[in-house]
């Protein structure tokens, strides 16, 4: 009795409390007339706007005016950012540089680039000065006998030097550099950033270059041709054709960090 009297309570109150959550909604003509005033002067910003308001009587926030006020139509004939980089897809890298600090507190730098289409890590490199002229030298490695993308991403670190796009499109690639403080605007660069820090280098402790590179080269090759990827529907960046028949066999890697499967043959 007790149980089914609290319940009864609570829905007493939820039923006399109703009513709508938040500020009440602005009047038709209010949106009417921010909509007409913020088209009939162009130039006027969200606050000159609330100022034109308060000289009416009406008191607006400027969340509403910017929600409610007149905007530009898109030209029909350009296309979206989705839509630009689905038909490029195939000639898109991303590349990005990764910090790692080793035992003994030095810094250490791991460059990687990226394919867009199959999420393939196809190089990285690691150092412990990174230059214009040793990043240079990482795209051309990358990028033998014509296999090369078609657009580069890459964000605006000096690193990467003044002159890097200009470099880029003498050999036919072209640059694409992000805007500052935008990481959503490289963002499978910077996922598999995270990627590589929470799967391997959160749960080791890198000793010097050489030893990161080692366990980065058996993490990427794992990467790339065993880890199922959500955006590929769980298939790996690397496809290979995998028996169905025959007992399950399990090789470690990185000391057991992570385990690939396969059919023994």
């Amino acid at each position: 009795m007790l149980r089914w009297h609290r319940k009864g309570w609570r829905l007493y109150w939820t039923w006399k409390s109703r009513g709508r959550i938040g500020r009440p909604r602005l009047p038709a003509e209010v949106k009417d007339l921010i909509a007409q005033i913020s088209r009939d002067n162009r130039l006027w910003g969200t606050e000159r706007i609330r100022g034109e308001l308060l000289k009416l009587g009406i008191v607006v926030s400027n969340r509403s005016i910017r929600r409610y006020r007149w905007r530009k139509p898109r030209p029909g004939g350009s296309q979206a950012r989705r839509t630009f980089l689905r038909n490029l897809i195939d000639g898109i890298w991303a590349s990005d540089l990764l910090v790692v600090q080793t035992v003994g507190y030095k810094v250490l730098y791991v460059m990687f680039f990226i394919s867009h289409r199959r999420r393939e890590l196809v190089h990285f490199n690691v150092t412990s000065s990174p230059t214009a002229a040793w990043v240079w030298r990482q795209l051309i490695e990358a990028t033998p006998w014509t296999h090369q993308p078609s657009h580069l991403i890459h964000d605006g670190d000096a690193v990467y030097g003044r002159d890097f796009d200009t470099r880029t499109r003498a050999v036919g690639i072209i640059g694409a550099q992000t805007p500052r403080r935008a990481p959503n605007a490289n963002a499978i660069a910077e996922r598999v950033v995270r990627s590589i820090r929470a799967a391997c280098l959160d749960h080791l402790v890198v000793i010097n270059d050489r030893h990161l590179a080692a366990v980065l080269r058996e993490f990427i090759d794992y990467y790339n041709r065993d880890r199922p990827h959500r955006g590929l529907a769980l298939a790996s960046p690397i496809p290979s054709r995998r028996s169905r028949d025959g007992a399950v066999r399990s090789r470690a890697v990185l000391g057991g960090l992570h385990h690939a499967y396969g059919r023994a043959a």
